[in-house]
């Protein structure tokens, strides 16, 4: 009689276990998250969790010696942006995008670069070594200094990392390594917590940076549960459509720099490039100014970006429609009632289609001003004046509020020749800057007023 391997239940979201499946996860209240999995028995030999740091004595916070983390420049400054100026010994990055987005791509140019001046192994469970070196020879990279090792047991490439004793280390991907420890499948949350678990041991301990690429579930989120975040130094999402030749690589946790700096690369047949001024990709180009658009000074992490918003006013009928792309549609009704309420301008039977021109989500709240003169420009169908900009957040009171780092905005706009400016009071700058006229508002209706009276 063959006796049936033990199973529980395992939470995708956040690793938690259960006896018996559940429709809501107890550790996290997630629902729908609970899989089947076969129960690991621990060996009774050794204990798997030995901890990251060697032991020390109990310390005053105050007389810990702390120096500035040392970083290696990757050879690509998109990417050390995104980092926060390069690598760093013993931190571990995770990195994880969609398929085909340039992921492996990417890591082979940083790794080639690296192994100029220092040891850098690439361990690719997705691929062969034959399938590593083609892709090489298609980016144009020698690979001269570059060891690569085609192998998904979790052993033979600790194995690998003590005897080569690399500096910089990519695992392509985490999803594909498995533990003879564990019976459970590649992939698996058991097996996917335990490799990045022990793979980060082995970075601590032996000083090697290593770079994990992750799997993207249908959902986007980071396949395996959200303790794969939690356990590494840094973690990346590459970013983009597919259809468009342009690549965002977002900082979502960082433990030695800034979270939410944006590196921007164009995919082409020499592999991804860094784009050093990226404003232009979405700035569209109209030879004059056209009714319904109006740019707008985001920023993404440091760094200011100019974006146009396009807006488009057209008879609805009875039931109107509101859509936006790029940014939240429930900012876009809550606009709306504003612009309505305190500057008189309504849109009542009208469909409002807002849009932010080259795929660029924006999230940031100071991005309202803008949306709503692209509105009004639309719906009176003139145009707004060359070279004119606009940034600030909306309340529901009517009220324009400063946008935070305004003098930074002003001045990324004005190095790409913009001319007018309308920003909220608090953002006007204390001394002029050349070249661009700064308009300060306080309220909404203001902001109309002066808009018609260019």
């Amino acid at each position: 009689m063959s006796t049936r391997a033990k199973t529980q239940y395992t939470c995708s979201a956040c690793g938690g276990t259960s006896p018996r499946w559940l429709g809501k996860c107890p550790h996290c209240s997630e629902w729908n998250t609970l899989e089947e999995t076969v129960a690991e028995q621990a060996p009774a030999n050794r204990h798997r969790y030995q901890s990251l740091a060697p032991v020390q004595a109990v310390a005053t916070l105050s007389e810990i010696e702390a120096a500035d983390v040392e970083r290696t420049p990757t050879g690509q400054p998109e990417l050390d942006r995104v980092l926060g100026g390069g690598i760093v010994q013993g931190g571990v990055v995770l990195i994880g995008g969609d398929p085909g987005i340039g992921k492996s791509t990417l890591l082979l140019q940083a790794a080639e670069s690296l192994s100029s001046h220092i040891k850098v192994l690439y361990v690719t469970g997705e691929e062969s070594g034959a399938q590593v070196a083609l892709r090489a020879r298609r980016l144009g990279l020698a690979g001269t200094q570059l060891r690569v090792l085609a192998e998904i047991q979790l052993e033979k490439i600790q194995a690998a990392l003590a005897a080569e004793a690399p500096d910089f280390c990519v695992i392509d991907s985490i999803q594909t390594v498995y533990s003879d420890q564990l019976t459970s499948a590649p992939g698996s949350v058991a097996q996917v917590r335990e490799c990045a678990a022990q793979l980060t041991r082995t970075a601590k301990s032996s000083g090697c940076a290593i770079v994990l690429v992750g799997h993207v579930t249908k959902e986007g989120a980071l396949a395996g549960p959200r303790v794969l975040e939690h356990i590494v130094d840094t973690v990346l999402y590459f970013e983009g459509d597919t259809h468009s030749s342009y690549r965002l690589v977002r900082a979502i946790k960082n433990r030695f720099g800034a979270v939410n700096e944006i590196g921007v690369f164009a995919m082409t047949e020499r592999g991804l490039k860094g784009v050093s001024n990226p404003s232009a990709i979405f700035l569209s180009t109209h030879g004059a100014p056209v009714p319904g658009s109006c740019v707008l000074v985001t920023l993404e992490g440091t760094r200011p970006l100019l974006v146009e918003i396009q807006a488009l006013v057209d008879s609805g009928g009875p039931s109107p429609r509101r859509l936006s792309v790029g940014l939240d549609r429930d900012r876009l009704a809550m606009l709306l009632a504003v612009l309505h309420r305190h500057a008189g301008v309504d849109s009542l039977d009208q469909d409002v289609f807002v849009n932010a021109v080259g795929g660029v989500r924006i999230s940031e709240p100071a991005a309202d001003l803008a949306v709503l003169l692209a509105i009004q420009s639309s719906l009176r169908g003139k145009a707004l004046p060359q070279g004119f900009l606009a940034f600030g957040e909306v309340g529901l009171a009517g009220e324009v509020r400063p946008a935070p780092r305004g003098q930074e905005r002003l001045k990324e706009a004005a190095k790409l020749g913009f001319s007018v400016a309308l920003v909220p009071r608090a953002n006007a700058p204390k001394k002029p800057i050349e070249g661009l006229t700064v308009h300060a508002i306080e309220r909404i209706e203001e902001a109309v007023d002066v808009v018609r009276s260019l």
